[in-house]
């Protein structure tokens, strides 16, 4: 998956630079990208239809984010979002930010499929698991 470009990715999105996304350094600042990649696992989660359960939400459970290269201001940075692997309760979400086509992060994040009264993960129905399987990327 390492070598996937933005349009090998189900959901391709993308943020604005703002200047005051930038350090001190004049480059985005690395705490911004997490912002990036939460743009496309939201528009990932609250666009794919039938994969919350009634009283159900997903909760971010683990991300590892590799930088690889700077993001500079202005332009704008492309997000890639696709499906790794879906599990019983979890998915695990591969994600690439890209800036002026050059890949400048990874990352992977695990969400679960919990209850909202707080009574932990909750297996995801076949439905969701059907409605899924339009954003498993191809290896």
């Amino acid at each position: 998956m390492q070598n996937l470009n933005l349009q090998d990715f189900p959901l391709q999105s993308f943020d604005k630079l703002r200047y005051a996304d930038t350090d001190r350094q004049g480059h985005v600042n690395n705490a911004v990208f997490s912002t990036f990649l939460e743009t496309g696992r939201v528009e990932f989660l609250f666009g794919a239809k039938k994969i919350f359960s009634a009283d159900c939400s997903f909760v971010v459970a683990a991300i590892e984010l590799k930088l690889l290269a700077e993001i500079n201001w202005p332009g704008q940075v492309d997000i890639g979002t696709g499906i790794a692997r879906i599990g019983n309760s979890s998915i695990r979400i591969f994600q690439k930010l890209f800036q002026d086509g050059k890949t400048v992060a990874i990352s992977e994040s695990v969400i679960v499929h919990v209850s909202n009264a707080g009574t932990g993960s909750v297996p995801l129905s076949e439905e969701a698991k059907v409605a899924l399987e339009q954003w498993v990327l191809s290896t």
